[in-house]
């Protein structure tokens, strides 16, 4: 499965991993992937400075990355006071109406709200890519596109690759021109951010567009899926879904049980593209809270990050009201093949397996 992706990035298999969990982002890159933690649950530099030392005692020497969210052109930004004011009450009301019908209980009167919240905006970007940057970190993924050029520029100083995201190819051509080095060709499948294009049309519209190494994501979570992307001209895949059901996961999120016995349970179909997570167009499992979303007395979603201040409380209050019916968590359409929680190392061993054998299939059709 080796490609030269490997060699430029100093790892084994051409598995890139992103989670928010440093436990899963550390055994994907000890299994020979290169796991890439996601700092946007971070309200502060001091806390990802501390999961950034874990992660380099943790690794055992092995390279791991960091992704941000963070959009190429400064938005407008004062405090976070300043950008809650522009919440409409109507929102606020829905969002304090749906919860209760939904019976999610409020969170313990010492519990800090804006847990996972300040990680969206620009300026709280900005200062975790100087915390990621004074750790030995091998890759930035912007999970927006193309970050700032200045941004760009800094993590090359310190001779980090920069990875974008791109849902079009006229995406990949311009994050190209600002100076990126790998694009992740991001399709409808995806959980998360995604675009309208499907992963077997954009993976080589993408790879003939650009001269740099393409990773492709969306509907990955096979050995027979990674051979396909590597057949389609992918130097490697990008996988975010299959991470969430694995048992690393719970070390670090440790209120997640019924996030991943909701995973386990869903189907291929039961997800849902939507703007109500962040301001974007999202892939989401379908649950009781999209549901609630998509009736017709629901407002329309805010745009980014007055979304994401809106409903990230309630997010929180979700997590730990423990209900599966309820959950609100990016997957993607990959989730019907989630069927257990698996460790880290099983998930990646099935990987290899199966594209051996996918290539084994095909050698036999000669």
């Amino acid at each position: 499965m080796r490609t030269p992706l490997c060699d430029r990035l100093g790892i084994d298999l051409p598995i890139v991993g992103f989670t928010p969990s440093e436990h899963v982002a550390a055994a994907l890159s000890r299994a020979g992937g290169l796991g890439v933690l996601g700092c946007v649950r971070f309200n502060d530099a001091a806390e990802l400075d501390r999961v950034l030392t874990w992660m380099d005692e943790n690794t055992g020497g092995k390279p791991y990355g960091v992704d941000i969210v963070m959009p190429a052109k400064v938005p407008a930004e004062g405090t976070q006071v300043d950008l809650a004011k522009l919440i409409p009450d109507g929102h606020r009301a829905f969002v304090d109406r749906v919860l209760k019908e939904l019976s999610v209980p409020p969170l313990p009167d010492d519990t800090d709200e804006r847990a996972g919240v300040l990680g969206w905006l620009h300026s709280v970007a900005r200062s975790h890519v100087e915390v990621a940057l004074n750790h030995p970190i091998k890759l930035i993924a912007n999970a927006l596109g193309s970050p700032p050029a200045d941004v760009i520029g800094q993590c090359h100083d310190k001779g980090v690759p920069v990875a974008a995201l791109a849902g079009k190819a006229e995406h990949a051509v311009r994050h190209v021109e600002n100076g990126v080095d790998f694009v992740v060709a991001q399709g409808y499948e995806a959980g998360g951010h995604t675009g309208e294009i499907a992963s077997m049309v954009l993976v080589p519209e993408i790879v003939d567009a650009v001269d740099v190494p393409v990773l492709a994501a969306g509907g990955i979570g096979s050995g027979r899926q990674v051979a396909a992307a590597l057949a389609l001209g992918a130097s490697g895949v990008w996988m975010g879904s299959m991470w969430l059901a694995t048992r690393e996961y719970l070390q670090t999120m440790g209120e997640s049980v019924a996030m991943q016995q909701a995973l386990v349970a869903a189907s291929s179909s039961d997800t849902v593209r939507t703007r109500i997570y962040t301001g974007k167009p999202a892939r989401l499992l379908k649950t009781r809270w999209t549901e609630a979303w998509a009736a017709p007395d629901a407002p329309e979603p805010l745009p980014m990050p007055l979304q994401n201040l809106l409903v990230s409380p309630a997010h929180n209050r979700i997590h730990a009201a423990n209900d599966p019916s309820v959950v609100s968590m990016p997957v993607g359409q990959i989730v019907g093949r989630m069927n257990s929680v698996r460790p880290v190392a099983d998930v990646v061993a099935e990987l290899v397996n199966g594209y051996e054998e996918a290539l084994s299939r095909l050698d036999k059709t000669r």
